[in-house]
């Protein structure tokens, strides 16, 4: 077990603290990202109403992004 950091290790930290952040003080992705489809709009709206919102909020949208590509 080295005292040293090696350079990937300090990469992994800056990752998992990037990673343990709200989604909301995150930078925002380096890729464009397309618009949700109809279908996904509609499961997101359903995960909102599910959870007692009356709309979705970016929780949701991040979901139903991830669900559909």
């Amino acid at each position: 077990m080295g005292l040293l950091m090696s350079k990937g290790d300090s990469v992994r930290k800056d990752i998992n603290r990037a990673l343990k952040a709200p989604v909301w003080e995150r930078a925002n992705p380096k890729r464009k990202s397309e618009p949700l489809s109809s279908g996904a709009k509609a499961a997101a709206r359903a995960r909102a109403e599910r959870a007692g919102r009356p709309y979705p909020n970016l929780i949701d949208n991040m979901w139903a992004a991830r669900k559909q590509g």
